[in-house]
């Protein structure tokens, strides 16, 4: 399991044990689509590799979590990512979804995807900052339209993509 420890947080690859913890900071943040716990259970058992928590004094602050896809394995699908307030204003989030790409890249991902409202300011700046750290283009497209989320008046989440990029210009 890849680990790495910087300043005083640490980055793990989750474990089941850790979907509790990660269901929880959902809920917490308060700003996150919120999901079944049984949900992070399942990422963390089946896509752990895909995933990763960061921890400070032995508690969860922090987790991303995505999945690759067995016809597209070039991709990282990165489907949320949370960071507890106690940890905000550090680069938490870039340092987490790094700590993945780091994994996945020599396995042949060169690829970034994800879906962001176009209203969440603050995840399209990360996702803009990430395109920077990897020198390589963002990409926005049409994904899932308003009228896909059924019963709700969800907005649109266009698809962003990050790539390609090379296994060079990854590391932090």
């Amino acid at each position: 399991m890849n680990e790495k420890k910087t300043d005083d947080f640490h980055f793990r690859h989750p474990t089941i044990a850790d979907g509790a913890a990660i269901w929880q900071l959902v809920i917490d943040a308060g700003t996150l689509d919120q999901n079944s716990s049984y949900l992070y259970l399942l990422l963390c058992r089946n896509f752990a590799n895909s995933c990763a928590v960061a921890e400070r004094d032995g508690k969860l602050v922090g987790f991303v979590t995505g999945l690759r896809s067995t016809e597209r394995p070039d991709v990282w699908f990165l489907w949320q990512i949370g960071v507890a307030p106690s940890a905000r204003g550090q680069g938490l989030a870039g340092r987490l979804a790094h700590f993945v790409l780091d994994a996945l890249m020599p396995q042949g991902v060169r690829f970034l995807e994800t879906t962001v409202t176009a209203s969440n300011e603050a995840s399209r700046a990360l996702f803009a900052g990430i395109a920077r750290r990897l020198n390589t283009e963002l990409h926005e497209s049409e994904l899932f339209t308003t009228e896909l989320f059924p019963g709700t008046d969800h907005e649109a989440e266009p698809l962003l993509r990050i790539g390609p990029f090379d296994t060079a210009s990854v590391s932090e």
